[in-house]
């Protein structure tokens, strides 16, 4: 016959071998489990995005998740999930989760290495030749208007006071300010007029292009600055991972029997 300590040894094993079972759901909704994973799916999310993992914040998705499928399971019921329009939308998400995950595991076996980063970045430098120029402009509708600004100039006014005139908004309240750019930043009329200037020296005449006509003075010029590896090496791991990914849908497309 089995003693009590027996017994209770065998109370403590039986109820430890249902724990794993219980814990995998979070609630039962009419017969159907929620899962433990989809609560810790949703924090995962959440905590992505800023948020601290706590047991207000999983008793807050346990009810949503609660809420959904209550609602989820009437959809079913009065076939929601049948009409064509509804069932589009279903495939069309289930194949941008599918895709989202596809690509994550491509990156995953293929990722983007330090060394394609420096070559990316070493290219990049390399195209960084030239000066960078930073001007000020006063940007005006009429070319009457632009030659008495050019007339006030030089009669000894300030151009940063006459800028406050200007029709860009960007640089009205900057004395005109463009900050440091290269040539090709500006459209032609404009940059061919920039380089013409020595520093200090502003435009004679009204440089016309789409936007008006531009009293244009030209502040300091410098080498072109290329920023440093680090700053940019997440821009460029994003841009050559695009680029894997981009290649990798073109060998699919390239292979599928598309009719």
């Amino acid at each position: 016959m089995m003693n009590l300590k027996s017994a209770g040894l065998m109370v403590m094993l039986a109820a430890s071998a249902a724990l794993p079972v219980h814990a995998q759901n979070v609630a039962v909704v009419n017969g159907k489990a929620i899962p433990t994973a989809r609560v810790d799916a949703m924090v995962k999310q959440m905590v992505q995005q800023g948020q601290k993992d706590s047991p207000e914040m999983r008793s807050m998705i346990k009810d949503e998740l609660i809420n959904r499928e209550v609602l989820a399971q009437e959809a079913d019921r009065q076939g929601i999930a049948s009409r064509p329009e509804v069932k589009n939308q279903i495939d069309l998400a289930r194949q941008s989760i599918m895709i989202r995950a596809l690509a994550q595991e491509f990156l995953a076996k293929n990722p983007v290495k330090d060394e394609d980063m420096k070559a990316e970045y070493d290219k990049f430098k390399a195209q960084s030749v030239g000066k960078e120029y930073r001007a000020r402009h006063i940007l005006v509708e009429k070319e009457d208007e632009a030659k008495a600004i050019i007339g006030k100039l030089k009669g000894g006014a300030k151009f940063e006071e006459l800028a406050k005139a200007s029709k860009d908004p960007g640089s009205a309240n900057q004395g005109g300010e463009l900050g440091w750019a290269p040539p090709d930043a500006f459209v032609k009329p404009f940059s061919e007029a920039m380089v013409g200037l020595k520093a200090g020296e502003f435009t004679q005449t009204p440089v016309q292009t789409q936007f008006g006509f531009h009293v244009i003075r030209l502040e300091e010029t410098r080498d072109a600055q290329v920023p440093g590896f680090d700053e940019v090496k997440g821009q460029i791991a994003e841009s050559l991972q695009q680029q894997r990914l981009q290649n990798f849908q073109q060998d699919l497309k390239k292979k599928a029997k598309i009719q």
